[in-house]
C-alpha cells in the first residue's frame, strides 16, 4: 500500500507543479500584453517564433 500512496503523491504533486507552471505562464502573457509585447513561442516541432502576447493570451487557458 505505500506504493500506491507514494504514486498518488507523484501524481498530485505533478498535478501542482504543473498548475504553478500554467499560472505563471498565464501571469507574463497578461502583464506582457498589457505592454503591448511580443513572446516567444517554440511548438511541438522546435520551431521558435515571436507571437504578440495578446494573441497569445487567447490560447491559454484561464
Amino acid at each position: 500500500m505505500i506504493i500506491k500512496d507514494n504514486k498518488t503523491d507523484l501524481n498530485e504533486l505533478a498535478a501542482n507543479i504543473i498548475n504553478g507552471v500554467n499560472k505563471a505562464l498565464r501571469k507574463l502573457a497578461e502583464s506582457s500584453a498589457a505592454n503591448n509585447e511580443n513572446l516567444i513561442v517554440g511548438d511541438k516541432d522546435g520551431n521558435v517564433k515571436s507571437v504578440p502576447a495578446k494573441e497569445l493570451l487567447k490560447t491559454l487557458s484561464k
